[in-house]
This record gives C-alpha cells, structure tokens and sequence, in this order.
C-alpha cells in the first residue's frame, strides 16, 4: 500500500490529549501510509495518492460501543405493535422481543447469519462507523451463543470494519427456563461462560438487569463468573427499572453500564465515584416512543465520561446511523456536538480499550477518517436527513 495525502482539509476536529477535549485545527493536511497516519500538519511530505477534501470538515471515524447484530430477521411488526400504543413489555409478554428472534438464530446456518451479519456492516461502514462493539445474546443456549461468536469473528476477519465482540447469553431468559430462571443462570455460569472463554474471541460480558431478565444477584454472578475467564463486564442499567444495577456498576467498577434512563442521584454519585463509563443510548428512548432521556448534564457534572451509541438491534432500536444517534442526543439531551463528537469516537473507544489504535487522528493510530460534504461540525446533526458524508477511510483504505 503507497502513502495517502489528505490535503485542503478546512476544519479537523479530533480529541486532544493536551486539552482533554475535542479541538478544531484549520487548514490541516494528513500523510497516511501502511494503513496508519505518519504525519498531521499544515503541509505535510508529497504521497503517491492524493486526496481534495476541498476545505471541509473531516473527523474520527464513529467508534459504536454498543449493537446487538447478530440475528436473522427483522421485526418491523413491533415497530407497527408500538404504534398503536403497546408497551416493550406488553410486546415482549404477548411473544415478541429478544425471544422472537431466538428462534432464528438457533436453527440458522453459520453461512447464513454470516452473510446477514456482514451486509450490516456494509452499511455502518457506509454510514461512517469504522469500529463497532457487537454482542451475541439472540441464540441464549451454548451451541448458538458459541456459533453467533464464530460469526462475529469471521465477519471481523473479512470485513474492512473492525469488530470487538461482546458474549451476551444473559440478554433475555429463554422459554424453556421461563419458569426456572436460576437454572439458566446455572447454564452461563456453568457452560457457557467457560466455553465462550476457551473460544477465545469474546472480550466483554454483558448482563441485561431488568425486571423480567436478571435480577441484581443473578447479574452479579454471571459478572463475576466472567471475570473468573477474563472477561470485562458491562452491564444494561436502568433502562425501564431502578433495580440498582448502576450502583453494582459502581461498586464492581465495570467496564460500563449502559442506558441509564432510570438512573438516581445517589447512583450518579456512586457511578462518579468508581471507573466506570457511562453508555446512553438516546435512539432506544427515541424508538420506543419515550421521553425520559438519561441525564446527560448530571453525569458530566460528576465528572462521568460518557459515551453514546445506537443500540441497534431488531426490535426497540434499528438505528445504524451515528449521525442520527447524535441529533437525537443534540436535541433530546441537550448536548454540545463537541461533546457529541467526543462522545462517539474517542471515549468509546477508551471504553472498549483500543483508544490507541483508533477514536482520535493522531499520528501512529490507524487512519479512520470522516472526511464531511459540509464545513462545520454542527451541520452534522443539522443536515442528519441527508447523512453528509463525503468520504470514509478506513485503515487508510478509501471505502468511497
């Protein structure tokens, strides 16, 4: 691979270390080689490519820390079941929601969950997503679990994207434990949890703490189980319940704990007082059709880093766009878009422990750019309609 020169580049905003923030650097040029970027100034060495960003914005590629898409089919009748004022419980309990689509994913063929799982790729890479955490949790047995996993990997061995794989057999609990819910629990912990270790591609654990999921004991123990075999823990937080999750969160210094909608002050308080990172996901309240936003100003105000994501996933939130997932955040949590920018690229991928490798353009990390069809960065979410990307590079490779 020769060297590529991004040059005539009008506004770069990316995370500085020095200033612990987004910055705005004017009439920038990039020289890129090997897939990485060697060199950042106002005018850097000559390269064999060139590139005209014609004096407009370029940023990070989007880091999306949370998705779950790992399933066959959609469920575009949730969607319509919510329209006419149904509930994500009164879906789930009349026999939607993750179980819907578990069955799919048990009986389906590694070939074709692969090739369900990489056309979404295509399309978050299309929309400017160069890095992406992925959760299993739609196959909640040990054969699908394990086999959603092996899909992810080989998806992230063939795909331009780069995908960090989360295990998440604690998502829901499957009908033939319905009425025994601590021997599912028995299941990850027992079978799961060592399998998905000695596989070797999972990083994260992830738990849905929920009433009707798992219960704070139980979430407590698949975690814990989990760090036995390495793996980080994460944890779904107070998305339609206060069950305390967040402050276990805290008190375990998890790597995240995620949604946050029902979050209290005293959780805030002890969430500030612990390493955990904050993951909201705006396009879940959005797609539900709810109100109650987590409260972005009260976490940054303790001093929480807060990262923000699409939870896509099939049923309460297809959204694969980040620039959508940041006008949501801009207009419903009242966020800066500096703060939004920061918030998908740099921070997301300090959670996910690869903040050294890509999330900000600096020299010696891999060259994933947005380079915009716009000039400023606030016409992102002012322009969302249209998503105006101009180009994405990934690992110094021009995608389009």
């Amino acid at each position: 691979m020769g060297t590529l020169k991004l040059f005539n580049i009008g506004d770069m905003v990316t995370f500085s270390h020095k200033e612990n923030s987004m910055i705005s650097l004017k009439n920038m040029e990039i020289l890129i080689s090997n897939g990485k970027i060697i060199e950042i100034g106002s005018k850097v060495s000559d390269a064999d490519q060139l590139f005209d960003c014609e004096y407009k914005l370029v940023t990070p590629g989007f880091v999306d820390c949370h998705t779950h898409p790992v399933f066959v089919d959609d469920r575009e009748n949730e969607f319509e079941m919510r329209s006419k004022g149904s509930s994500y419980e009164d879906i789930a309990n009349a026999g939607g929601g993750i179980n819907s689509s578990v069955i799919g994913v048990r009986n389906s063929s590694e070939k074709e969950l692969y090739n369900r799982v990489i056309s979404r790729m295509d399309k978050f890479l299309k929309l400017g997503t160069t890095t992406i955490e992925a959760k299993s949790g739609y196959g909640l047995n040990t054969n699908a679990e394990i086999k959603s996993l092996k899909v992810l990997h080989e998806v992230n061995l063939n795909h331009q994207i780069d995908i960090v794989p989360t295990f998440m057999g604690a998502h829901a609990i499957p009908k033939e434990y319905s009425s025994n819910i601590d021997s599912y629990v028995d299941l990850i912990c027992d079978s799961m949890i060592p399998q998905v270790a000695q596989q070797g591609i999972a990083v994260f654990n992830d738990v849905f703490c929920e009433k009707g999921y798992f219960n704070l004991k139980q979430s407590k123990r698949i975690l814990k189980k989990g760090l036995e075999y390495g793996l980080l823990p994460r944890i779904h937080s107070d998305e339609f319940n206060n069950l305390g999750a967040t402050k276990l969160a805290g008190e375990l210094s998890l790597v995240s704990a995620d949604h946050l909608m029902k979050i209290g002050k005293n959780d805030i308080e002890i969430l500030a007082d612990s390493n955990t990172k904050a993951v909201l996901l705006p396009g879940t309240t959005f797609s539900l059709g709810q109100s109650d936003y987590a409260p972005y100003h009260k976490l940054k105000e303790a001093g929480i880093e807060v990262a923000i994501a699409t939870d896509y996933n099939p049923g309460s939130c297809n959204i694969q766009s980040m620039v959508f997932i940041i006008t949501i955040a801009i207009i419903f949590m009242k966020m800066d878009i500096f703060d939004a920018l920061c918030s998908s690229t740099y921070i997301p991928a300090k959670l996910l422990n690869i903040n050294d490798v890509c999330g900000s353009i600096e020299e010696g990390k891999s060259a994933d750019i947005i380079v915009w069809d716009i000039y400023e960065p606030i016409q992102i979410p002012y322009h969302f309609s249209i998503s105006p990307l101009k180009s994405v590079i990934k690992s110094g490779k021009i995608i389009f």
